[in-house]
């Protein structure tokens, strides 16, 4: 058994177009749903080209804040490579962790040794389903002058993320086979609309 903590996840993508089916058939299998209006900002070490220069991947920092809820406070997380594909070939499972801030997260990251790398704003819905998270959104772009997001273009495309809602250990109680069972089962639900799939993220 693993000290890891970990994420499983499917993804998928689809047009605007099948926005309503999609919708419907995630609403019908849902516990809850809500909109999402998220912030995030992605953190490098600063020394991230001599880690990669010595060979080793550097591990990437996320500061993630709900806009939709103002008195929300920052969550950081962090993710390690994904378990091999012989492993798990069904979905992604990966080592992750999460950390709540209060106060402010940018600079608690900038004194971890991080230094901000890029930001996007992902807008869209979250449902609830038992032990998961179903994320479906578009992400928009940042104006440079304002650093505020801009709308997305009815075009673009649209994003899944079926996850864990939070970081799991693998345990007798808990085994990670019974996560990638509910993903899977999300999946299979959403056969011949969506086509859900193992990422290596």
């Amino acid at each position: 058994m693993s000290a890891h903590f970990y994420e499983v996840a499917l993804f998928g993508e689809f047009f605007s177009r099948d926005l309503k089916a999609i919708m419907n058939r995630i609403t019908l299998h849902s516990e809850s749903s809500q909109p999402m209006h998220s912030r995030e900002i992605v953190f490098e070490p600063f020394d991230v080209q001599v880690q990669r220069d010595a060979g080793s991947e550097p591990i990437l920092l996320r500061a993630r804040k709900e806009l939709t809820e103002p008195a929300s406070g920052w969550v950081l997380y962090s993710y390690l490579k994904p378990e091999s594909v012989r492993v798990h070939p069904e979905a992604t499972v990966r080592p992750w962790a999460t950390c709540q801030v209060i106060g402010d997260a940018l600079t608690f990251a900038s004194a971890l040794g991080y230094i901000r790398r890029s930001q996007i704003y992902k807008r869209g819905y979250v449902f609830r389903r038992g032990t998961l998270v179903i994320q479906m959104f578009q992400q928009e772009q940042v104006d440079p002058k304002t650093q505020q997001p801009i709308p997305a273009h009815a075009d673009t495309l649209w994003e899944v993320e079926v996850k864990t809602a939070s970081p799991i250990r693998n345990t007798q109680e808990t085994p990670l086979s019974q996560s990638v069972d509910a993903v899977l089962e999300v999946q299979l639900l959403m056969k011949g609309l969506l086509d859900l799939r193992r990422q290596d993220v």
